[in-house]
């Protein structure tokens, strides 16, 4: 941690800066702070005075004091400002506090001043408090005052500070690009801002800076990077807000390995600013690495890296925790045509019957194993069979009778069963199994109290360039509508869009997307039969997409980037369950602020003025 600097400033240090080799009564130091504690042990007072960079303990002595600053002592209260003046010196033998930085020392007051009186705060301003989460956001910045929120704000800095450094040195420019712009409702809804001097248009708060990014490149920046302001206007989760920040990277003259590597090198530097261990093994560079799960104290770089299927398959989704095992295996082949129903006409359907055999987790009570079945419904499943082989050599499930000893004795072999094993099943199609067993691995480690400190992070690449949507009967970009296909499948996009793979990747940490990108379609041609695709016309492509379909026209070069959350980033450096944790002035899951209460109503002058009326 870096101190405050002082050279213009009330004091000449910070609370959390003064140790032993200070201690000197000819020495004059002036603090600036809030009142933390303060003790009254008769003829002496204590207080604590904080700052961010600490807590340093002032002593106020009436022999070493002015009455009317020990009558200041005497009256002030928690959280009141004050500037005071003396000597450090040495605490006597016996009372040094360990736990602190300034624990050595202890400031004997001379003069005082009273910067503030302060109103009792409605929370305790010390970590670990129980108080609900709207009524920090309602007193945010007291909660500001609190070290662990403080240190989240710290980390998000010395964070951001490290991208800027790694980006600067590497000769990106960095460019601002417009707040205010058009609404493209492909994805995510819009924040839409009406316009008062084109009264019934809109425009619309950036989701992302995509085209804008993209427009640089064909005007030859070449290497460009921002951290962005975002919003988008969509259901909250914990990992989510209606405005958030990212960290936004476009290269021209790029292949996927260029952007790849020059991530690694980026996130290599920013994990070591936040106190996170590397190592970076050059002779690996280009090649992929095999992903295995487990806890490793050290992020190795180049980091692992797995295309879309396989994740899908061992993990049973596109963004898998690799701290842990318990992966999905396909015992199809194994069921088919077994006495049970449920199995056999999976396989026959054309689905998948996939399993885990979680180590270990043989023991659990019914009780348990329904709950992890309740997990599996959650996510789309009808049920969840299961055979639990105890500790004590039992065979228990009610799928046993059904399977028959030969088939029971290929899934043992197969799944490497042991006494104390579970192993759960999922069978319906493809992405039902993959989505209920995905869920039902991450319940599963819980359970089972698996070791999950650390970090880890890996690559998934090569996703598929559409997904169809059932709702809209059309198929819609897996990243964005501006992903390159793969040059194999350019063919196919016509045909069979299904089929047609991407120049994609995503960035995985602790089983979070941290963030994705794309290489990025560079021809005019190319894009339209992409948009077609997708169900545009090409007036209705031109229409929503016409200036970037010109720019690709005006000899566009090959580029790509990537954008990665920083609030998602900060949050899983600093172990924080939420990114509200990581965010100074957050909204509530609702989307609320209750510190200033927005949203908010606005007076009927300024509705006129926009040409609108309320309904």
């Amino acid at each position: 941690m870096t101190d405050l600097q002082n050279d213009y400033s009330m004091h000449t240090h910070t609370c959390g800066q003064l140790r032993a080799e200070q201690a000197d009564p000819a020495r004059e130091v002036t603090l600036c702070g809030w009142v933390s504690h303060r003790r009254d042990h008769g003829g002496l007072i204590f207080v604590d005075l904080r700052d961010r960079t600490g807590i340093t303990q002032v002593v106020f002595d009436p022999d070493v004091c002015p009455p009317e600053a020990f009558a200041a002592g005497e009256r002030m209260r928690p959280e009141w400002v004050l500037r005071v003046v003396g000597y450090v010196r040495l605490r006597p033998e016996g009372t040094a506090n360990a736990d602190m930085a300034t624990g050595a020392v202890e400031l004997m007051v001379r003069e005082v001043e009273i910067l503030n009186s302060a109103e009792t705060p409605p929370f305790a301003l010390v970590d670990g408090i129980e108080t609900d989460e709207l009524t920090r956001l309602q007193w945010r910045y007291l909660d500001m005052r609190r070290p662990e929120v403080l240190s989240a704000l710290r980390l998000r800095s010395e964070v951001t500070a490290a991208l800027h450094r790694s980006f600067n040195k590497r000769g990106f420019l960095e460019v601002e690009t417009p707040i205010l712009g058009r609404s493209t409702p492909e994805g995510a809804r819009d924040y839409l801002v009406p316009s008062r001097v084109s009264n019934g248009k809109f425009y619309a708060l950036p989701q992302s800076p995509q085209l804008y990014k993209q427009l640089l490149m064909v005007g030859g920046i070449e290497r460009y990077y921002q951290i962005a302001r975002c919003f988008r206007d969509e259901d909250l989760r914990a990992d989510r807000q209606p405005e958030f920040t990212q960290l936004d990277v476009e290269m021209s003259f790029v292949a996927e390995d260029d952007v790849l590597a020059l991530m690694e090198d980026v996130m290599a530097e920013v994990l070591t600013a936040a106190g996170v261990a590397t190592a970076t093994h050059p002779e690996l560079r280009g090649t992929p690495v095999a992903v295995e799960a487990g806890v490793c104290d050290t992020v190795s770089f180049p980091l692992p890296r797995m295309c879309y299927d396989e994740a899908m398959g061992r993990f049973g989704n596109d963004r898998p925790d690799i701290r842990f095992g318990l992966e999905l295996q396909d015992v199809s082949a194994l069921v088919a045509g077994c006495g049970f129903k449920v199995f056999a006409g999976a396989v026959e359907s054309g689905g998948v019957v996939k399993a885990i055999n979680a180590k270990g987790a043989g023991d659990l009570s019914r009780g348990e194993i329904d709950k992890l079945g309740e997990v599996a419904t959650t996510y789309g499943a009808k049920g969840m069979a299961w055979i639990a082989f105890t500790s004590a050599g039992e065979e228990k499930s009610p799928i046993i009778k059904f399977l028959g000893d030969e088939v029971l004795a290929a899934l043992k072999e197969a799944l490497q069963v042991a006494p104390g094993d579970l192993v759960v099943f999922g069978a319906d199609s493809f992405e039902v199994v993959s989505a209920a067993l995905g869920a039902v691995r991450l319940a599963l480690a819980d359970v089972l109290d698996l070791p999950k400190s650390g970090h880890r992070l890996c690559w998934v690449v090569d996703f598929p360039l559409f997904k169809y949507d059932e709702d809209g009967r059309r198929f819609v970009a897996n990243h964005h509508p501006f992903t390159r296909v793969k040059d194999e499948d350019q063919s196919k996009l016509e045909t069979d869009p299904a089929a047609c793979g991407s120049y994609s990747y995503d960035l995985i940490m602790n089983g979070y997307e941290l963030g994705g990108g794309t290489l990025r379609i560079h021809t005019r041609d190319l894009q339209l039969r992409v948009l077609q695709a997708m169900g545009f016309s090409e007036e209705e492509a031109c229409e929503q997409f016409g200036f970037l379909l010109d720019a690709l026209s005006f000899g566009a070069p090959p580029h790509g980037g990537i954008a990665l959350g920083l609030d998602r980033l900060i949050m899983l450096l600093g172990g924080f369950e939420s990114i509200r944790d990581v965010i100074a002035f957050p909204k509530t899951s609702s989307g609320g602020d209750p510190l200033t209460g927005a949203p908010a109503g606005v007076d009927d002058r300024q509705l006129r003025e926009l040409g609108i009326k309320l309904s």
